[in-house]
């Protein structure tokens, strides 16, 4: 008779903040069965975008070299990170920072065109809940590159931080052709990917394996994870936490079959200043850290990097909003609001139906 063999890992913090560390939104389970025919499982990791990443393979090709493939791996994260990180001043994303020209095109590459498309896209969709020009908010804030001020933000820079916020400010033209993608502004603006790097990192690692013809694996980068294959009919389960600061949880076990999952909350990535609890989550309308009770977000879709960008966006627009957009656009989303002494967990219906019969 065959019995359950468990394989678990923690995933290890991420913070947009350089002063800590943050547990991450995930931690997932992978369940194998037959303990005396498991299959084969390969497992690397690594550190990218300052948390970890973690591939689990099952069954690997006969070609596999562990060394070269975290090699290639870790190649594919350090670009995304030359074109992307605000940390790194060096990156496509902060010469065009620095770029003071206005309405005169920056070339860039089609990566990172194509990531800035989307995350006007999502900007578009909910009139500014998502902006990739906040910047200037989330580093007045202290959730950005440098130390924060231990001292509120006054009315005063707020406002100027926030005159300098607007994606309509900022246009891109993808072209298929080497040069010629390219990004321009028509006011001073400050771009920040942050709340999709992640997942488009887990896409470009998903689509490294596949294409090097592997046919079961899990990638996962802080937390925000993509999945391919069931491994032997089972799939693999990945455990949304339950938001609560300074411990963790399992809220429940999801199914994922060719699937990505990520998840944005308020409970990891937060600062104290003057005694009071400010979450990392910014909303470009009023300046200022969200205040709903809206703990979490969880959302899939078939690429990370549109899970991501969505639970942002989601977590931004609030409980009500953020759930009617949702079911508006038929979005498989997870809602976890804070109550008085619990939390209240609110499903739409297309994540009911996607995980219908999960833990």
């Amino acid at each position: 008779m065959k019995t359950l063999c468990w394989m678990t890992s923690v995933v290890n913090p991420m913070t947009k903040s350089k002063n800590a560390a943050v547990l991450a939104a995930f931690f997932f389970l992978v369940i194998l069965a037959g303990c005396s025919s498991d299959p084969e499982i390969k497992k690397l990791s690594g550190r990218t975008m300052g948390t970890s990443w973690t591939v689990v393979v099952v069954n690997p090709i006969a070609t596999y070299d562990q060394k070269e493939i975290q090699g290639e791996i870790e190649m594919v994260l350090l670009e995304v990170n030359r074109q992307m990180s605000t940390y790194d001043l060096a990156s496509e994303i902060s010469q065009f920072n620095q770029f003071k020209d206005i309405n005169t095109w920056f070339p860039i590459s089609k990566l990172f065109a194509a990531t800035m498309a989307r995350a006007l896209s999502f900007s578009e969709i909910s009139n500014g809940g998502f902006d990739p020009t906040v910047a200037p908010l989330v580093n007045l804030w202290g959730f950005g590159p440098g130390a924060g001020s231990e001292v509120l933000p006054s009315d005063d820079a707020i406002a100027f931080a926030m005159s300098k916020v607007g994606f309509s400010a900022i246009t891109v033209r993808e072209s298929d052709a080497d040069g010629g993608s390219a990004i321009r502004k028509k006011a001073d603006r400050y771009l920040d990917l942050s709340a999709i790097a992640k997942g488009l990192g887990v896409d470009q690692v998903y689509t490294l394996l596949d294409d090097l013809g592997y046919s079961n694996f899990l990638v996962e980068i802080g937390g925000e994870v993509r999945v391919k294959g069931d491994k032997d009919g089972l799939g693999w389960r990945v455990a949304v936490e339950k938001p609560v600061r300074g411990d963790r949880g399992v809220e429940r076990l999801l199914l994922l079959k060719d699937l990505a999952l990520a998840t944005s909350g308020d409970y990891r990535n937060y600062r104290e200043i003057e005694g009071v609890t400010y979450s990392h989550t910014i909303d470009p309308s009023t300046g200022r850290p969200v205040t709903h009770q809206l703990a979490s977000v969880t959302v899939a879709d078939s690429a990370c990097a549109i899970a991501d960008g969505w639970a942002t966006t989601l977590l931004v627009l609030g409980p009500t909003r953020g759930y009617q957009l949702a079911v508006a656009k038929n979005l498989p989303a997870m809602f976890i609001e804070r109550s008085d002494d619990d939390f209240v967990v609110k499903k739409t219906p297309r994540f009911e139906q996607l995980f219908a019969g999960d833990f």
